[in-house]
């Protein structure tokens, strides 16, 4: 009995065995790499970060983006393409290495500056340069435009333009700069809560020197 039990593990054994023999091998898994690095570009001499640029892998139709301070980290595979895409600079596309054995991998990526040049355009309410010139050889100057003229020309007229820019509304240069100076205060803050004005010893200062000075009398009379 007991020869008969040995001598019917030895089969069973055997044909696990060759059951296991008889499957198709597994494919190997693919190797899955945490890609980081940090985005850069040259501005004035100097290198800074490319804050919230677009990582993103085309062939997986994923991606990601770098923080503020142009870091940015995320999961690919060997043979990856992964391209960089921000405003104002060139795209930049990178493969990850085949050869690598690690499952970490770190760039310090540069990206140029991408400048357009766009033809002069010169906008006339005329049709050519010549009608121009022939309406303006025929306008009237009334005495009415002379008086606007030298309004708009003087100097107290002026100066209360640079201190009010409702008067003069803001040039392209001025909107972009306003702009620009908007964006960077966001990104100082993003993630957590602006910090509010009644808490800063700076609003307070302009606040009582504004109060001294009686500009909030003057404001009410006005009104």
């Amino acid at each position: 009995m007991k020869y008969l039990i040995a001598l019917f593990i030895v089969v069973a054994s055997c044909a696990v065995a060759g059951a296991q023999n008889d499957q198709p091998a597994t494919k190997e898994k693919p190797l899955l790499i945490q890609f980081s690095g940090m985005l850069v570009t040259e501005e004035s001499g100097q290198l800074r970060p490319v804050p919230y640029a677009t990582v993103y892998l085309p062939n997986k139709n994923r991606g990601t983006y770098s923080d503020y301070r142009g870091f940015f980290t995320i999961v690919v595979e060997k043979g990856d393409k992964v391209r960089f895409n921000s405003i104002g600079l060139e795209t930049v596309t990178l493969t990850v290495p085949d050869t690598l054995t690690q499952d970490q991998y770190s760039v310090v990526q540069f990206m140029t500056q991408d400048t357009i040049n766009l033809p002069t355009v010169m906008i006339f309410p005329w049709p050519s340069k010549e009608h121009f010139k022939i309406e303006f050889l025929k306008m009237d100057v009334t005495p009415e435009l002379q008086r606007r003229a030298t309004e708009n020309l003087a100097n107290e007229y002026l100066t209360e333009a640079r201190k009010n820019p409702d008067i003069v509304p803001y040039g392209g240069r001025e909107s972009a700069n306003f702009y620009l100076r908007q964006q960077s205060r966001e990104y100082v803050y993003i993630g957590q809560t602006p910090p509010m004005n009644i808490f800063s010893p700076l609003a307070w200062g302009q606040f009582f020197k504004a109060w001294k000075d009686g500009k909030f009398k003057k404001q009410k009379k006005n009104e």
